[in-house]
């Protein structure tokens, strides 16, 4: 159950309407009038809260849930308890997140963390030639530098700096101790709590007597709808932008290079690093701790499993996986011999006997 505190939820809302916001049906014996007033997982949801069962795994919690409704993928109807209301989907998860985004409009898009929307703090620092949008908040601490602008609808969070000529969009939530710089930002992104955008790119004339740095000249593209985890890096570009694609969504604590090139709709898990000027196309999925090296391309639809390490290039829907990536198929074989090695009895000659 949602704490009240920190989650504020809409009035109730009718089974019928939710059933037609998720593109549902409600099973016959179902009353679409049923008002429902939140969501909560199967093991502690109540009788006018909504649940969802996905994974099979929990079809044993479902059958015995006091929830008021359930959504659920017709084969398991018959598992329901008395009593619960069934929405049926053939996607009952990406339902369930559209019926939380219902009762919760707010944590789906990011909300104020201080408890003054739409203020810009006395505590907070603007440059007098910055821009801000209506209905902006600015948190206690946070700065926005010359020359910025802030859309309408904008949460900076506290202790949070935004350099002198970037860009932030509208309906954006910038969390608290981030820091953005040489970046422009589209709509609706969010950059959750101790994100670094538009740092220096790792970049150096390696030799000797010494490494000469070389100057950072490119910038941080961020397209509309993008999500980025807690303390997560993207370095700004060299000469050429860094850019992440419209839609994407990156974990915690990934490490973005200078040059890289994100396209749309990726999903990149935590602990992964993307080495400078690596490409990646649309859909593209990295699993936790993937290391991608620089100048290669993973194209559009491609799947890297975990603590893969690619070295290649990765043609276009291909699933790779292993160290060094290989297609999926082929490191499943490997591990299974290599299992095979590791079982296989001791062969060595025994000392002759005197």
């Amino acid at each position: 159950m949602a704490d009240k505190r920190f989650f504020r939820s809409r009035d109730p809302v009718p089974l019928g309407d939710i059933a037609e916001r998720i593109g549902a049906g409600i099973a016959q014996t179902s009353d679409a009038g049923r008002q429902m007033s939140g969501v909560a997982s199967l093991d502690v949801a109540g009788p006018d809260e909504v649940s969802f069962l996905d994974n099979p795994k929990y079809v044993d919690a479902f059958a015995k849930t006091k929830a008021g409704a359930c959504i659920v993928h017709p084969r398991f109807a018959d598992r329901a308890p008395a009593g619960t209301a069934l929405l049926l989907s053939e996607q009952p998860y990406r339902a369930y997140s559209l019926v939380a985004q219902l009762f919760y409009p707010d944590e789906a898009v990011g909300t104020d963390t201080f408890g003054s929307p739409g203020n810009v703090s006395e505590r907070a620092t603007v440059h007098p030639s910055a821009k801000l949008g209506e209905n902006v908040t600015i948190e206690p601490g946070a700065s926005v530098g010359a020359g910025a602008e802030i859309g309408r609808n904008t949460v900076i969070g506290t202790n949070t700096s935004i350099g002198k000529g970037c860009t932030v969009g509208k309906d954006c939530f910038i969390g608290p101790n981030v820091t953005v710089s040489h970046a422009h930002i589209g709509d609706r992104v969010m950059l959750h709590p101790g994100v670094r955008v538009g740092q220096d790119g790792f970049g150096f004339a390696m030799g000797y007597p010494r490494h000469e740095k070389v100057p950072q000249l490119g910038r941080v593209i961020i397209q509309d709808d993008v999500d980025i985890g807690a303390n997560t890096t993207v370095d700004r570009g060299a000469g050429p932008d860094t850019v992440i694609g419209e839609g994407t969504k990156i974990d915690n604590l990934v490490q973005i290079g200078h040059n890289v090139e994100i396209g749309r709709g990726c999903i990149i898990v935590a602990q992964t690093g993307i080495s400078g000027s690596a490409k990646l196309g649309d859909f593209v999925v990295l699993a936790a701790q993937v290391g991608v090296t620089g100048h290669l391309t993973i194209n559009s639809g491609a799947q890297i499993a975990a603590r893969g390490a690619v070295v290649h290039d990765v043609p276009a829907g291909q699933q790779y996986g292993g160290l060094p990536a290989k297609p999926i198929a082929e490191w499943r074989r490997e591990v299974v011999e290599l299992r095979k090695l590791g079982r296989r009895p001791k062969t060595g000659n025994k000392p002759s006997e005197q």
